[in-house]
């Protein structure tokens, strides 16, 4: 299980390592970090180098005994201050389009996912025994829910939007309409149900092993069929995504036993029971 779980963290790092190569390699955010608002700042390329430079590092750290908890957490502070503070403002100010298209929440969903995969790989480190804990330690183990809507938001979309999706599903395969229409219900059908602490083990580790055959079924795919420099690199970006995604499914598989807001909820009816049996 040991090995499993340094698995789980390897594929969330080396998915980090490849998006700082993309940064050095483009010289621009990838629009999952940072909104269209890039497009104004002073010195991008160089801004951009450094948050490269700090997704390698921070890649290298997860992996390194003793070093991973805190880096992921911070990592997971990072990717939430940048989704509400570019990715929000943008929809909710500057958006042209109508915000109830869930379309238009995939790029910012997949940063909140992304927060919520460095929190789940902070947790898996185990939970700190110090009496007072940081602001993002007491968030760490509800981070899988930020992952967690994202995949059920994802399901959603692949049943709203199954006709436009149905090219991404490799040519051999019959009947494209009908995987895209099943992947969709299996994401939302898993999402809720971890986030509900329902069979959290076997749902989740399933989850990883769906998503970890899209790896290698329709990402890499995709990924060798087009040049690198054709769509700034997201083809394969996306393709790591899928990994952070498998990885972080194995880890809350391997690592969570409860939800901690379900947990929340028995407790707080059990401390209910106890003070009405007082009086």
């Amino acid at each position: 299980m040991k090995m499993l779980i340094i698995t789980g963290r390897a594929f969330y790092a080396s998915a980090l390592i490849v998006y700082g190569l993309q940064q050095f390699y483009f010289g621009t955010f990838r629009d999952v970090f940072f909104s269209v608002y890039q497009q104004h700042l002073p010195f991008l390329n160089i801004l951009s180098y450094l948050f490269g430079l700090y997704l390698i590092i921070t890649g290298t750290l997860i992996l390194i005994p003793g070093k991973g908890k805190k880096a992921s957490l911070i990592l997971g502070g990072v990717f939430m201050t940048l989704f509400l503070g570019t990715h929000i403002t943008y929809e909710l100010i500057s958006e042209p389009n109508k915000l109830y298209h869930l379309g238009l929440w995939t790029t910012p969903l997949k940063e909140l996912a992304l927060a919520g995969c460095a929190f789940v790989v902070a947790h898996s480190f185990g939970t700190s025994q110090v009496a007072k804990k940081s602001f993002l330690e007491k968030l760490a183990p509800y981070g899988n829910l930020f992952f967690l809507y994202t995949i059920t938001s994802y399901g959603i979309s692949h049943i709203i939007y199954a006709p436009y999706l149905v090219n991404m599903v490799p040519k051999w395969m019959a009947n494209h309409l009908f995987w895209v229409m099943l992947t969709g219900i299996t994401l939302s059908a898993g999402g809720i149900a971890i986030i509900l602490g329902v069979r959290i083990r076997i749902i989740a580790l399933l989850l990883s092993l769906q998503i970890f055959l899209w790896v290698w079924l329709v990402h890499v795919p995709g990924t060798l069929s087009t040049p690198f420099a054709a769509d700034r690199g997201n083809l394969l970006a996306s393709a790591f995504d899928a990994l952070a995604f498998s990885g972080t499914a194995l880890l809350i598989a391997l690592t969570m036993k409860k939800q901690q807001w379900v947990e929340d909820i028995e407790k707080w009816g059990e401390k209910d029971q106890s003070a009405g049996a007082q009086v």
